[in-house]
């Protein structure tokens, strides 16, 4: 049997090139050697304020993103996390063998704590569910068996809390989970913020130059290429001491499917403007099909992809919720 690999995006924020290099172009790989569950995880995008009908929208939005993208409903599953209530369920049961220790040293919980409240102090501010979201991630992957999960690198962390509470349930209960590894693809698992080279490219960055949209215009993504922040210098190379220059030849490399050295090599002798121009095309380029894609799904396929997609895994995820329900004494 395939190993079974399990991974989802929220639908929130804007979804960007580095979301596409960092996850998607990976998963459309990965379906053809794993058995594959992918989901639009909208439970997790209400940890922050959302307005309904916009998470409506963007839920369907981001299914579209995964299809274009070249994910295959006929090679994985794909669904709607709060089609399947399975997740809330196992969630609940995972938090009562969490601790809020291990909740309150997660990385992203301050970060998102600061972007919830404006300001650093984790007050009495900040909603719960920021500070509770791992454990939901962790019932998302233990609900299926999951072998591997394709995550960045700033989500190790959250794959390792996932690992503990594991393998802690077996412990006290006998062995019920698979212990679940993160794959992470090295080139791509940290596509930064090209306004600054130091942050990872965000969903909910501040300003709009930060990232390219897989729904910017041609327009528009020249314009925030030669505005991306270069380094000292005028080379073309790919140096840990050039990490502005290094996230671009990422970015061209991953696009084109030419590697660091070759990209060096082309550019000898050649400056910044030339270098950013021709990224610059190879974006757009990958765009515009890209684009052409989601434009031709209608909301009305797209949803019964979804549905089809929950009906597919729910006898999975109800199997594994039932099993846990039984070891920890629920009346079945």
């Amino acid at each position: 049997m395939k190993k079974r690999i399990f991974s989802g995006v929220a639908p929130s924020g804007t979804i960007h090139i580095g979301n596409y290099l960092g996850a998607l172009k990976n998963w459309v790989k990965l379906q053809d050697e794993f058995e594959s569950i992918f989901c639009v995880v909208d439970m997790h995008a209400i940890t922050l304020p959302r307005d309904p009908e916009e998470l409506k929208r963007k839920t369907l939005d981001v299914a579209k993103i995964y299809l274009a993208s070249g994910i295959d409903p006929a090679k994985c599953s794909l669904f709607i996390q709060s089609h399947v209530s399975e997740h809330a369920e196992l969630s609940w049961i995972l938090n009562t063998i969490a601790k809020t220790g291990e909740l309150s040293r997660m990385t992203q919980f301050k970060d998102k704590s600061e972007l919830a409240t404006g300001n650093k102090d984790l007050s009495e501010s900040v909603p719960l569910g920021i500070f509770n979201y791992p454990i939901l991630m962790a019932a998302d992957i233990l609900l299926y068996d999951t072998n591997l999960v394709p995550v960045g690198e700033d989500q190790l962390q959250h794959i390792e809390l996932t690992r503990i509470l594991a393998k802690r349930f077996n412990n006290k209960f006998g062995e019920t989970f698979v212990i679940p590894e993160g794959h992470v693809q090295k080139e791509g698992m940290r596509i930064m913020g090209l306004d600054d080279p130091t942050k990872k490219m965000s969903k909910s960055a501040a300003s709009e130059y930060n990232y390219i949209a897989l729904t910017d215009d041609e327009e528009t993504v020249r314009r925030k290429i030669k505005k991306a922040v270069t380094d000292s210098g005028s080379e073309i190379v790919y140096r840990d001491d050039k990490p502005a220059l290094m996230n671009l030849i990422n970015i061209y490399s991953l696009l084109s499917d030419i590697s660091a050295k070759e990209i060096e090599k082309k550019y000898e002798g050649k400056g910044y403007a030339e270098f950013k121009s021709d990224l610059a095309d190879i974006v757009v380029e990958f765009l515009k099909p890209f684009q052409k894609k989601i434009a031709e799904l209608s909301d009305e396929k797209v949803l019964e992809i979804l549905l089809e997609g929950a009906k597919k895994v729910r006898p999975i995820a109800k199997t594994k919720l039932d099993e846990v329900k039984k070891k920890i004494g629920f009346i079945i």
